[in-house]
């Protein structure tokens, strides 16, 4: 017996042995998934609900299936057992499954007629639009005019594309049905118009002003209010700012891509900011208190004595608004880096021989050689080369 040919159940996710059942809850699922009204001018939709229609047509009908189980799908032609091959309209079979020919299954699940009629109203694309601001702006939030120029309706044919005192006429290719038939193997799969795009009217006599496009360039100045607490990847929309509808359509949205500009003195993570901060030696060892910038200004950072090179210390509630929570902020994270003198004056080099004469090492003390005081370094400590380690990161 030939193998078993699997192509159209792999199309409708099912196995082999899937029962009449199986096969139904597979196209309803995915019939309704991809219909092109639920992914409108999305071709790669409407070609995959074409191509799972074709699928059930054979595997719904029990002597096509058989014949494709055994034969593949040339054996499933107009005068294979069931009667008629497939019908080459994916609407028909879509109809017929949700409620009969008449197009009331479609109507009940899209709220339409059988098809979307390509000579109705038909919404505007939506348009994109990439905008830089500051961390500041940001942090605050922010008004900003943007300027852009989008396709508007010609006023000259009102969007219609025709010159003066003519009209559309009919597709010469399609004859005004707005599709063409492509024929595959048996089949014969109807695809939009290449010349009219579905239309079914051609237009002879083109408007001066849009060369029968039925848009022109306009320029557009808008003031758009940025929410304090906006992110990079963060996008607003316009409505109505995108390109005009046409026949009566809805203008699509501009919608404005946020990049909040790289920060040289904090760096943001969400909500939270982090930064690097230099102290001298003395604060690090005795403590002190700071001045320092956040994004909501300067703010006082209170160091421990005995602080460390490398140590973060948190200023909470002094990050970035978090936008979902009104009057919550993110936290302020400060890496310290304890500076040390490249150079010292004579009362700063004689305090510091002072501490290392009362420091206390290992061996029992520092001896000055005349130069400074000499340490030894206990290496023998097993977690030396560890503390080493961590310390330059390895």
């Amino acid at each position: 017996m030939p193998a078993r040919h699997t192509e159209l159940y792999d199309l409708l996710e099912i196995s082999p042995d899937a029962d009449e059942d199986a096969i139904k809850k597979a196209y309803r699922r995915l019939a309704v998934k991809y219909h092109p009204d639920k992914n409108p001018g999305d071709k790669e939709a409407e070609e995959k609900f074409k191509k799972l229609s074709h699928a059930y047509e054979i595997l719904g009908n029990k002597e096509k299936r058989q014949l494709y189980d055994q034969y593949g799908e040339d054996a499933v032609n107009g005068n294979g057992a069931g009667g008629g091959g497939f019908s080459g309209d994916p609407f028909d079979i879509f109809n017929q499954f949700f409620g009969g020919g008449g197009g009331g299954g479609f109507e009940s699940f899209f709220g339409g007629g059988r098809r979307r009629d390509p000579n109705g109203p038909q919404e505007g694309a939506d348009l994109r639009y990439n905008l830089g601001i500051t961390l500041d702006e940001a942090f605050k939030g922010t008004t900003k005019k943007i300027e852009f120029n989008r396709p508007g309706l010609c006023t000259a044919c009102n969007g219609s594309g025709c010159a003066p005192g003519t009209k559309p006429e009919r597709c010469d290719r399609c004859k005004g049905s707005g599709q063409v038939g492509v024929s595959q193997g048996f089949f014969t799969m109807m695809h939009e118009c290449p010349v009219c795009h579905g239309t079914g009217l051609k237009i002879a006599h083109k408007c001066a002003k849009c060369n029968g496009v039925g848009k022109v360039s306009v320029h557009r100045a808008i003031e758009v209010h940025i929410p304090a607490g906006i992110d990079t990847g963060n996008r607003m929309r316009v409505n109505g700012e995108g390109e005009p509808g046409l026949r009566g359509g809805a203008n699509g949205d501009l919608y404005i891509m946020i990049q909040v500009r790289p920060d040289k003195r904090f760096q943001r993570e969400d909500e939270d900011i982090y930064a690097e901060y230099h102290i001298p030696f003395p604060v690090a060892a005795l403590g002190g208190t700071v001045t320092i910038p956040t994004v909501h200004g300067d703010a006082e950072l209170t160091i421990p004595a005995g602080t460390q090179n490398g140590d973060v210390l948190t200023l909470k509630g002094k990050g970035m608004p978090v936008r979902t929570r009104p009057n919550v902020f993110g936290n302020h994270h400060v890496k310290l880096t304890i500076d040390v003198p490249r150079k010292l004056n004579d009362a700063q080099r004689e305090a510091l021989k002072a501490y290392a004469a009362a420091f206390q090492s290992d061996n029992g003390g520092a001896k000055d050689n005349g130069s400074g005081p000499n340490f030894t370094v206990n290496n023998d400590d097993p977690g030396f080369f560890q503390k080493l380690k961590d310390k330059v990161g390895l």
